[in-house]
């Protein structure tokens, strides 16, 4: 008997039996972020405060960095435009997108200076453009230059993170510089800075919610990431209905004037999409346009960096 029963407790403590089962208060979500995104929303909307799980955020200038902590494990979820995914996927990274929003294109602008002589895409053939490698508004280059007839080898592209490339932008050492809001209306408003091309036409609008497969086969995590994906489209939401709120909670917390907040917040607001079909074939056809401008060393299968377990919750 006594045999017995050390082999029914050697069985419980095993299987895990008779232990304490993970709390929310245990488990620690690790949340990418970037300048006035996921963290602002949520406290904005007030989503935060009764968040059953504790969050540590990263901070991250754009995507591509986001992406690659992600890959690593370093972070379990975090957002991001829609070409960082293409650039992840090319790098086998070790992720995958779980949500997806879309919003406008207009901020997803190439700007040049208020001086410029610059009036059509055309002419930025040779020409100095600064971007951040990997991001959304490479993709904007990419595409605004392809509708014109030319490939990112037509012009010098100066790969700087909005911080570095807003300075190259000021002092004259760029033709022109590819980003989005909230920066778009910074140049604008702070240096008057002029739209050559914005993404009407061009680009697709897509942000995407972006996990870590470590993280997704936690199962302790995967409530956590429902969880906080359910919350941020819900603060979509809120935002697109009380923009002025959303402005000064994001310029708070970027330390933005009012002004540009209001501004980038007035053009319209990103709202969640069900992550389907057509926005797994719209993304391929931007990983393959990455691949004839051979920026990719070879084929991207987007849906194969698509997780869609979440959808159902997100509806």
């Amino acid at each position: 008997m006594r045999k017995l029963l050390s082999l029914l407790a050697a069985i419980l403590l095993t299987t895990g039996c008779g232990a304490a089962a993970s709390t929310p208060g245990e488990v620690v979500l690790k949340v990418g972020d970037q300048k006035g995104g996921a963290k602002s929303l949520l406290t904005a909307a007030g989503l935060l405060n009764d968040f059953p799980y504790k969050i540590e955020w990263s901070t991250f200038t754009s995507g591509p960095p986001l992406l690659e902590a992600a890959s690593a494990g370093a972070i379990d979820v975090g957002g991001v435009g829609n070409t960082p995914p293409i650039f992840a996927a090319a790098a086998n990274a070790k992720i995958a997108a779980v949500g997806a929003s879309k919003g406008n294109v207009e901020s997803d602008a190439i700007l040049v200076p208020a001086s410029s002589a610059l009036r059509s895409v055309a002419e930025l053939k040779g020409k100095n453009i600064a971007v951040a490698k990997g991001s959304s508004a490479h993709g904007q280059v990419l595409t605004t230059l392809r509708g014109a007839g030319l490939t990112t080898k037509d012009v010098t592209l100066n790969f700087l993170q909005p911080s570095d490339a807003y300075g190259a932008f000021t002092q004259g050492k760029v033709d022109a510089w590819a980003v989005w809001d909230p920066y778009t209306a910074q140049a604008q408003q702070e240096v008057q800075a002029r739209v050559l091309a914005d993404g009407k036409g061009s680009a697709n609008g897509y942000g995407f919610q972006v996990a870590s497969r470590k993280a997704l086969d936690d199962q302790a995590k995967n409530p956590a990431i429902k969880e906080f994906l359910v919350r941020y489209y819900k603060a979509q939401r809120w935002a697109d209905g009380h923009r002025d709120e959303w402005a000064q909670a994001w310029s708070k917390e970027t330390g933005l004037k009012y002004e540009v907040a209001r501004a980038a917040v007035e053009r319209a607001a990103d709202l969640p999409v069900r992550l389907d079909d057509t926005v797994i074939k719209s993304e391929q056809e931007l990983a393959d346009a990455f691949t004839e401008d051979k920026t990719l060393p070879g084929e991207v299968e987007f849906a194969k960096f698509v997780d869609t377990r979440f959808q159902g919750d997100l509806s």
